[in-house]
This record gives C-alpha cells, sequence and structure tokens, in this order.
C-alpha cells in the first residue's frame, strides 16, 4: 500500500480564539510548530474516538504520557478541560464535545488545502480516488477511462485499500472520493448506494455443492456483511482451513493448490473459459452491495455528483 503524506497543520495563530495561542517554545523550528499543532488534534480525536489513553497510545505509537502531555497543551490552547479522566475510563467534557466538530474540520480543511496546491503540471486539479482492492483489478481500467474522458484537465491520484482506512481518510481530507464495500458510518461521511457486485464459486474439483469439500475450500471474508451471508448460505463450508480477504488471494490460491472458492463473477468466467476450472453451478451467488463515499462537506457538488454516477454505471 501507498504510504499516505504525512499530515500537518498550519501555524495555528491563525485561527480564531487563541486555539494556536501557545506559543511554541524557542527551542522548536517553525516546521516543529505546525507538527505539533496538527499531532495535538490527531491526537484529540482519536482520544475521542477510544476513550482510552492506553489505546490512543497504541494507535498513534505514542506513550501514554505523550497522549497526556498533548491533551494538556491543547486544553491550555483552547482555554477549557476537554476530557475527565478516571477510574471509569475518559469522557469528553461538555466542551470537548463542541470542539470536536470543530477539531475535524480544521484538520480536514488543512490537508485538503495541502492537496490543493500540489497539482501536476497541465492540470486544473488533483482528485485523489480510493477504491476498495477486490475492484480495482476488474474495473479500475474502464473507471479511470471514463474518468479522464470526463474530466480531462483533472489529474487523478488513485489508491486501491480497504473499507476502513478509506473511511479514515476521506475524513482527514487525504482522499476526495471513493468506491468501498463496508462504509464506515460517522456524521462527517456521505454514503451512496451504487448497486453490487456478484462472486461465484469456481472449483478445479466438482461442479456440485455437495461434492466441494470443506479442507479444499478457500472461505472468502471480503467484508463483514459478505463474510456473515457467506456463512449462512454455505455453514458447511465456514470451517475452511485458509480465509482470506481479496478474490486475487482467492484466485492465487486455487492456482497454486486447486479447490473451491468463490470469485468476482468476470473472474469466474475468465478462468471457466480457461478450462482449468469448473463453475459450481447450483452453488448460491453472493451479492456485494457497492457504496461511494465522500466528506459530507462535497455532498452537492456536481464533481462528485459526476463522479458517482460514472461508478453506478457498472453495476446492476
Amino acid at each position: 500500500m501507498i504510504d499516505k503524506p504525512d499530515q500537518r497543520l498550519s501555524s495555528v495563530r491563525k485561527y480564531p480564539t487563541g486555539f494556536g495561542g501557545v506559543k511554541p517554545p524557542a527551542t522548536l523550528s517553525e516546521s516543529d510548530a505546525k507538527s505539533m499543532q496538527i499531532e495535538l488534534l490527531d491526537t484529540f480525536l482519536d482520544l475521542a474516538e477510544t476513550r482510552s489513553y492506553h489505546r490512543t497510545a497504541e494507535r498513534l505509537r505514542i506513550t501514554q504520557s505523550t497522549v497526556s502531555a498533548r491533551v494538556a497543551a491543547l486544553e491550555q490552547a483552547v482555554g477549557s478541560r476537554l476530557f475527565d479522566r478516571s477510574r471509569a475510563g475518559t469522557t469528553p467534557t461538555a466542551e470537548g464535545k463542541r470542539f470536536e466538530p470543530h477539531a475535524r474540520t480544521l484538520r480536514h480543511e488543512w490537508n485538503e488545502a495541502r492537496r490543493r496546491i500540489q497539482i501536476p503540471q497541465g492540470a486544473q486539479q488533483l482528485l485523489r480516488l480510493g477504491i476498495q482492492n477486490d475492484l480495482a483489478a476488474v474495473y479500475l481500467g474502464d473507471w479511470v477511462a471514463e474518468f479522464r474522458a470526463a474530466l480531462p484537465e483533472t489529474a487523478f491520484y488513485i489508491e486501491p485499500d480497504y473499507s476502513n482506512q478509506m473511511c479514515a481518510d476521506l475524513l482527514t481530507g487525504i482522499l476526495d472520493f471513493a468506491v468501498m464495500f463496508a462504509p464506515k458510518p460517522h456524521p462527517d461521511l456521505h454514503f451512496e448506494s451504487v448497486g453490487d457486485v456478484t462472486y461465484r464459486m469456481i472449483s478445479t474439483d466438482t461442479e456440485k455443492l455437495a461434492e466441494v469439500r470443506p479442507d479444499r475450500f478457500v472461505f472468502a471474508h471480503f467484508s463483514p456483511a459478505f463474510e456473515e451471508m457467506h456463512r449462512q448460505m454455505t455453514p458447511d463450508l465456514a470451517v475452511a482451513p485458509v480465509s482470506v480477504g481479496q478474490s486475487g488471494s482467492v484466485v492465487s490460491l486455487l492456482m497454486a493448490m486447486g479447490g473451491s472458492g468463490y470469485v468476482l463473477e468476470k473472474t469466474a468466467a475468465d478462468l471457466v473459459a480457461g478450462g482449468r476450472f469448473m463453475a459450481v453451478a447450483d452453488a448460491p451467488d453472493l451479492r456485494q452491495p457497492v457504496f461511494a463515499a465522500i466528506h459530507i462537506r462535497h455532498r452537492t457538488q456536481a464533481l462528485h455528483r459526476k463522479l458517482t454516477q460514472l461508478v453506478a454505471r457498472h453495476f446492476g
């Protein structure tokens, strides 16, 4: 996976109500001061989600004392206590709850502003798109060709990823638009159903579901909803010794070891046509919903509506 760009916040002295009122120590460089301020927001937002100093320290890969120091610095900057900490856990104060949406907005706007000025030569704008890993191999080429035809003066940065990470990147402004399997509800994100994709079972061993052996089956967990549906529809195969989260990985394993498994409909047709695999005709098709996702701020923008329409054309 392509590394994400560092998240930095501009000199907070530009923001009102004293957010940047705490002057960094003289020993810090200007870039250090900027880095420190975005880290305060990141730490605050993570702690508001986890309600645990220990968990936030683990997720941000810092010490608990650093979490405490950042929270204290932010509280001093805004002039209010943001969290109550007790044996029962950590909870945002009333002030902390009011500050949270502003913190999300500040972080998103800063990352978006940085990207808006980093446009490749010859382009009028840069769009950063995320696409579910499983969809990239089958749909990415056609989508990008249509995107380029519809938006010829736009440059595109495209990153296949998983739904949770794409939701996080939309929230922070790293991505502008994403196509995913598993929306993660959040007040700042907007999701729209664009259809679904079909997975079909193939096998090197048999054309009959009753003859598919669990010990030669590759179980798929392409999304939490897909995994649950898979277990309900084919309960005898849920004990398979191997389970993976991408259709491409299922193909790779079946090519190497033989056996049975679910893959994307188009991939199944190609493999069956190749002669080595058979369609398990009486196995149920499994359908995975697909969603377009954007930050709530872009919900009514014509550009994002156009992207959603182009994507939806490929799904039934």
